[in-house]
Order: C-alpha cells, then sequence, then structure tokens
C-alpha cells in the first residue's frame, strides 16, 4: 500500500494528498504533519518506513469538505485520491492486493466551483479592463484591440483582434 502511495505521491509534489482508505482520507509523513498542525488533529503513527515511523492523520469522508475549505483557505493545495476499485476486485487477485488508486482532483484556491467551499458573501469582481478612457489600448505592445462592443456577448473579457491573424482564428468583427 506504501508503494502505490510513494508513486501517486510522487506525480503531484507540492500537493497534500488526501488517500482514500475506507470511510476516511489518510495523510501520511510530511503530509500529515502539515495538516495535523493546519487543521488541529491528531498526529499519529501507522507502521515503519527505512526504521522510521510513518507520520498520519486522517479526516473521516462525511467531513471532508470541511477540512478541505480550512486547507485550501490557509493557502495549501490538495490531491484527492480515491480507490477506483471495488475491493472485492483487488481480493479476487489475491487476499494481499492492494485496492487501485488515483488522483481524481486537484484542489486550488483557483479551482473551487463548490457552494460550500465558496463564501456566498464574498464580492466578486472583474479584472479591469484593458482600455483607458480614451478608448486606446493599455497593452499596445499587443496590437490593435477589439472595442468591448464587437466582443460576442458570451464573452466578458475582450480579445487581441490582430488583423494579421489567420481567418479561421481571427474573432468576428462584425
Amino acid at each position: 500500500m506504501m508503494a502505490q502511495y510513494f508513486e501517486i505521491k510522487a506525480v503531484n509534489p507540492g500537493y497534500l494528498l488526501f488517500y482514500r482508505m475506507g470511510d476516511f482520507y489518510e495523510l501520511f509523513f510530511e503530509d500529515a504533519e502539515i495538516a495535523s498542525a493546519a487543521l488541529g488533529i491528531v498526529l499519529t503513527k501507522r507502521g515503519k518506513h527505512l526504521g522510521q515511523d510513518i507520520g498520519m492523520c486522517g479526516v473521516p469522508i462525511h467531513a471532508a469538505n470541511d477540512y478541505l475549505n480550512k486547507l485550501v483557505k490557509l493557502g495549501h493545495r490538495v490531491a484527492i485520491c480515491e480507490q477506483v476499485e471495488d475491493p472485492k476486485e483487488a481480493k479476487k487477485r489475491g487476499a494481499k492486493s492492494v485496492v487501485k488508486r488515483d488522483v481524481v482532483r486537484l484542489i486550488t484556491a483557483g479551482t473551487l466551483t463548490e457552494d460550500d467551499h465558496l463564501d456566498a458573501r464574498a464580492s466578486i469582481s472583474r479584472p479591469p479592463s484593458p482600455w483607458c478612457a480614451t478608448g486606446k489600448p493599455i497593452l499596445p505592445s499587443l496590437g490593435p484591440m477589439c472595442r468591448p462592443e464587437r466582443v460576442s456577448p458570451r464573452i466578458w473579457a475582450p480579445i487581441n483582434c490582430r488583423t494579421n491573424w489567420p481567418a479561421s482564428i481571427r474573432p468576428n468583427s462584425s
């Protein structure tokens, strides 16, 4: 099981790995130390690796959103690793077979979309327009800019529409 953990963790450096174990997401080693301190949960241990105790902490699946929310608000990035195989299928391969797992989602402050992760009272402001009051582009190095009224109503942000772009990718100028 730890070999699988190391393999998945190596592909997701910089993320706290929420590793699904039954009804819990467990974190190991440095991830466990970071999460334990950030979340105020108990740091325990699970066996040994290279003669050293393996630090571990965990959160129940039913409360995971609250913990994820807190970690993201503190600036952490989280990789959610789920069991992608029924444990019964793993047992068919042998009594000691490890259930297949894989990262199914990477969570950062910029990827949150669920209502329970977002503050409904917070205002959402759009980035400033690249036009100054005169109507000239603020970023002249990008070439002539499309006027806001010429941009598709589905797109709120203006786009650079150089006249030398191929017709197949040039923004609609009508």
